[in-house]
């Protein structure tokens, strides 16, 4: 397996003039690119980071950030970027943990940055900031170098990613260049891409999708095409301007674009391939995006940051639901919940964990720093997920939810994601988030969190859950219409909020309850 610096230069031999990426007036060919990653690698070694230093970055989805994180590979630095919303005390956390020796970061993040002890303490390169109080990245790329080499192998670390960190502190996730390539070489396989495709690299680069897109790119002389955050007109007007061939997004962002008011105006013809992942998609996404797009392909992809692909489905729509299959680079099991061993395998549709095989070639090592951790996830060469789901007896996979997401109620089980997914398909439900609440009689009770797209009251609502085929213990006990269901800055949605109380109820609109 090739590390990830002498791939980039196989793709500037291979396909030296082709757009390699394009972020407002800046659009470099491969050729013109790897002139400015050299420049990056030489203020790199100035700095005196050595293969195996980690790097913090707070960047948002633009050139530079692409740049550091191609610099980086061919440097054998092993890129940490953060969320670049992060807080002073999670900068100083991660960089103490990191044991980072630098960092990288823009004005959205000057605040966070200027008041972290740890940030103070490291180098710092600031991106678009007065140059009188760090190192400018412009002044780094004003000076030409010569063409770097790539000085890490395969076996090196490339980049280490946080996870979330929901209820405790974020884990590093440290990813080999040889696993980082497998799975962008799988991303290309299974979506089927082409040589020169042109893909909307707005998922974060602190993400793991966002940087499958980017290395799935170099792999076939495609373009990225930097969106800094995520907003609706400014990703229709690059969709259109710049004829982009796929999209790989979370489920919360395909929403969006598909409600805005410009997207019937707007050529999106040219995407001819969708791809998403993060969460589950709702079976009125799936239908509302089929209908707008007609894509030659729809790939649900399901995966983590540990682990790239568990599993894919290339043809969303016609079972919608199913994650579809193991990945070329993968094999899946259900496991009973609570198994002690991934041999205590669940039935067809018996809904027990996702696991995975710890030996397949997309595959982390394990956490960083966290042997505790490690206890728990890994065990007996295989990945305990934390998600729930069950095989149907085609053999396909449905994700059902997280293991701390189900809902007990009155002795049984229920998922989140189903009844989600049957609300989605009411044409006055924009979005919908089930979670259990805290019941005297049943223990937890189903309350379904709906953002109404038009008028509809709980009522309606649940007549239609009671006409789908819903099981009645399934049916949601609590209407709550909210101004938004909360998300993470990924769209993933945060159940926890909604347990806790922290959302904003729909003005003057009443919590129903059903009896």
């Amino acid at each position: 397996m090739l590390d990830l610096g002498t791939s980039f230069v196989a793709s500037v031999v291979r396909d030296p003039n082709a757009l390699a990426i394009a972020d407002g007036d800046v659009r470099l060919t491969y050729r013109e690119w790897y002139a400015r990653i050299s420049s990056v690698v030489a203020a790199l070694d100035r700095l005196g980071l050595q293969p195996g230093d980690h790097i913090v970055s707070l960047l948002q989805n633009r050139w530079e950030a692409a740049t550091l994180h191609w610099a980086c590979q061919f440097a054998g630095v092993i890129i940490t970027p953060l969320n670049w919303r992060s807080t002073a005390d999670e900068l100083d956390y991660c960089i103490d943990n990191a044991e980072a020796k630098a960092l990288v970061y823009e004005g959205v993040a000057d605040d966070a940055v200027q008041s972290s002890r740890s940030a103070q303490a490291v180098p710092r390169i600031s991106v678009g900031l007065p140059a009188s109080r760090d190192l400018a990245f412009d002044a780094i790329l004003a000076e030409p170098a010569a063409d770097t080499q790539p000085r890490a192998d395969a076996e090196a670390t490339s980049v280490m990613l946080y996870t979330s960190g929901t209820t405790a502190r974020p884990k590093g996730v440290p990813r080999r260049h040889r696993a980082e390539r497998a799975a962008a070489l799988a991303h290309v396989a299974q979506n089927l891409y082409r040589s020169g495709e042109r893909t909307l690299g707005v998922m974060p680069l602190y993400h793991t999708m966002g940087v499958r897109s980017l290395l799935a790119m170099s792999l076939i002389g495609g373009a990225f095409v930097c969106l800094p955050r995520f907003d609706v007109g400014a990703a229709l007007n690059l969709i259109a301007a710049e004829k982009v061939t796929n999209l790989y997004l979370v489920p919360t962002l395909y929403h969006d674009l598909l409600h805005h008011e410009r997207f019937k105006s707007t050529d999106v013809s040219s995407v001819r391939k969708l791809g998403f992942a993060g969460a589950p998609m709702t079976d009125g996404l799936l239908k509302a995006l089929q209908a707008a797009f007609k894509p030659d392909l729809f790939v649900n992809h399901y995966g983590s940051s540990e682990i790239y692909t568990f599993t894919i489905d290339q043809n969303a729509p016609a079972k919608p639901g199913s994650a579809g299959r193991a990945g070329i680079n993968q094999m899946v099991r259900v496991a009973r919940l609570g198994a002690a061993s991934p041999d205590e395998v669940a039935s067809p549709g018996e809904e027990g964990e996702i696991i995975a095989l710890q030996a397949g070639d997309e595959s982390f090592d394990g956490y960083w720093h966290r042997p505790d951790v490690d206890a728990k996830a890994l065990r007996d060469g295989w990945y305990f997920t934390g998600d729930t789901g069950y095989f149907d007896d085609d053999g396909d996979l449905f994700v059902t939810g997280r293991v701390d997401d189900m809902i007990i109620t009155g002795g049984e089980n229920v998922s989140p994601v189903e009844i989600e997914s049957c609300l989605s398909l009411h044409p006055a439900v924009s979005e919908v988030a089930v979670v259990g609440l805290p019941d005297e009689r049943w223990g937890k009770i189903v309350a379904a969190f709906v953002k109404r797209g038009a008028p509809v009251e709980h009522d309606e609502l649940d007549q239609f859950c009671r006409s789908s085929g819903l099981a009645n213990f399934k049916r949601p006990r609590r209407y709550v219409f909210v101004e938004a269901v909360p998300k993470s800055p990924v769209g993933k949605i945060l159940r926890r909020k909604l347990v806790a109380g922290e959302f904003e109820q729909e003005k003057i609109a009443p919590i129903a309850k059903v009896s």
